[in-house]
């Protein structure tokens, strides 16, 4: 699987490879002042599995395992090609060179349509540069604009400030703590639980006075 997927991705001209994939029309492609969030594909396979393969990362996504190899990272980008009903995932990449940073995400909260959940990861070199915080207005934003949803949520370990701090400046506010699952830790860790209505997202949306 992953030497197809590779091969299908060197069979591409350098234009098509730099230029952004769409995805379906409620995962349109999105821009921000640094940043395009994509769908995935088979070009990132390297570069994902490079800077996934980090244990503080791993650590702290409930879903990431460590070691992670070429091959998960090529699993990743099928998934995502094949895609599910309401979840939306995307390439976070620089709008300057193309280059790909991470990974962040949208998907239906169980059991509550009106409700979507947010995630996200940086490759660790990219840490404290604003990218996380850049990233997820641009989802936030999107998800109310074009999704009839009441709320967002948003849950982080409880020893992972600088993603607690990404939450905050997006306007969540804590709910409570629970545990999760993490694959890379091999069972239940504590998290807390942060949520976003439409309300106090319409009188925040200039982003810029958060910063």
């Amino acid at each position: 699987m992953q030497a197809e997927l590779l091969r299908s991705g060197q069979s591409r001209s350098p234009e098509e490879r730099l230029r952004p994939q769409r995805l379906r029309s409620d995962c349109p492609v999105l821009l921000s002042q640094r940043l395009v969030l994509r769908a995935p594909h088979e070009e990132d396979i390297d570069a994902l599995s490079h800077l996934a393969n980090n244990a503080n990362i791993a650590t702290m996504v409930a879903r990431m395992p460590h070691p992670y190899t070429a091959k998960d990272a090529a699993d990743f980008v099928q998934r995502a090609k094949l895609g599910e009903i309401g979840k939306c995932v995307y390439a976070i990449t620089r709008g300057d060179n193309g280059a790909f940073l991470g990974c962040c995400g949208l998907e239906p909260h169980p059991g509550d349509p009106q409700t979507v959940e947010l995630g996200y990861w940086l490759g660790e070199p990219h840490w404290n540069q604003g990218y996380a915080t850049e990233a997820a207005h641009a989802l936030i934003d999107m998800a109310f604009r074009i999704r009839d949803i009441d709320h967002i949520d948003a849950r982080c370990r409880v020893t992972n400030i600088a993603s607690r701090r990404v939450i905050q400046k997006c306007g969540f506010q804590f709910q409570g703590s629970g545990m999760v699952g993490s694959l890379a830790m091999g069972g239940m860790v504590p998290v807390e639980w942060f949520r976003l209505d439409r309300k106090t997202w319409m009188s925040l949306k200039s982003w810029g006075e958060m910063r």
